[in-house]
């Protein structure tokens, strides 16, 4: 059965996260509950006439798989997997609204061809003439998780060698409005945000694209192994260390081999408890990470944790804005990252310094 190694990560996020050292450039925006997004020069990688029909989870997607296949050194794939919770909804927002102008008649359905969840997945392998198995995972919050797994899979049974595998979500106005009206997003007048100080329910929000190239061979360019993957729909607080004892054993790994663990705190202070529980017992004695108070939430804002930790394992450090407690690790081989969304869709996700 063969490993799985990441070996090569783009990232479009609402941090400067391509063209620069890692976190180099970081703002924590504790003003806004909607993070925007640090644009690339999207003509730099696709062409100028294809760029004004493309919404902008497409063409982020389209940069990420980029940087990612760039650092690898690939230009092909055997698989493209992608995860995703609300696709390419700027688009289906033109839709609707547009039958709603129109009465139902004189529809162009182009808005409604682009809305659909595997639009990203689609134009990559459309861009690179790949008739590859391409797949679109849209499972909430583990939707990256479940692209994943599936990659890893295909990679162990030999189905495929090298995969790429990403996480995309993008944000609208209108969808910003009815999340904060529903309570997702936190009310303007609970500014200033702090994810680990939070006295309020609800996240502060943005979009993003985080694609990782997979391959079953180590390279130069290698960043770390995925161990394991494991999901689970529902657990109580009270379960979910009990869970990540069995996910740990059923690798042969300990808590104590853990160098640093990633949680996905948002701030959100009804559902962090599930955070704040682990932080002050299992891991009180492993250096923490927390990420979405640079990515904001969204359904596959876990690949952005995954790109947090790959940058760790391969810079061997963990930059002070993104440290929950002050550990420290002489070397940081082994990560465990967690995530969950509103006490549903837990995650578990197991990296190793090759």
């Amino acid at each position: 059965m063969k490993n799985t190694y990441i070996n090569g990560v783009g990232c479009i996020s609402a941090q400067k996260t391509f063209d620069t050292i890692f976190l180099d450039e970081v703002t924590v925006n504790e003003t806004k509950n909607v993070l925007p997004i640090q644009v690339p020069v999207y003509k730099d990688y696709i062409s100028p006439v294809a760029i004004r029909r493309m919404a902008k989870g497409v063409k982020n997607g389209i940069v990420a798989s980029a940087l990612a296949m760039k650092e690898a050194n690939v230009e092909t794939f055997d698989a493209i997997i992608t995860g995703t919770g609300m696709g390419c909804i700027e688009d289906s927002d033109k839709f609707l609204k547009a039958l709603l102008d129109n009465n139902e008649e004189f529809l162009t359905p182009t808005s409604f061809i682009q809305s659909t969840h595997n639009t990203v997945g689609s134009q990559i392998a459309l861009g690179l003439q790949c008739k590859a198995y391409n797949f679109t995972y849209v499972n909430a919050a583990v939707s990256f998780e479940s692209a994943m797994l599936d990659a890893k899979m295909k990679i162990e049974e030999n189905e495929a060698a090298t995969i790429l595998i990403g996480g995309i979500d993008e944000m609208s106005d209108y969808i910003a409005k009815l999340f904060e009206l529903a309570g997702c997003i936190k009310k303007e007048s609970d500014a200033p945000y702090s994810v680990l100080d939070s006295k309020t329910t609800g996240a502060v929000y943005s979009e993003g694209a985080t694609f990782f190239v997979l391959e079953d061979k180590k390279s130069a360019a290698t960043y770390a192994e995925i161990l394991d993957v494991d999901m689970v729909n529902k657990l109580t607080v009270d379960e979910v260390e009990n869970t990540i004892q069995e996910f740990l054993n059923s690798n042969n790994v300990q808590v104590s081999d853990i160098d640093a663990v990633v949680l996905g705190y948002n701030g959100d202070v009804t559902f962090d408890v599930y955070y704040k529980n682990l932080s002050d017992n299992l891991f009180k004695e492993t250096p923490q990470v927390y990420y979405k108070q640079l990515s904001g939430e969204y359904n596959t804002a876990s690949a952005f944790g995954l790109w947090v930790g790959c940058k760790i394992i391969k810079t061997q450090q963990i930059p002070s804005v993104l440290k929950v407690n002050s550990l420290k690790k002489s070397a940081y081989k082994t990560i465990l990252f967690y995530n969950q969304y509103k006490g549903i869709d837990h995650s578990f996700t197991l990296l190793s310094q090759c």
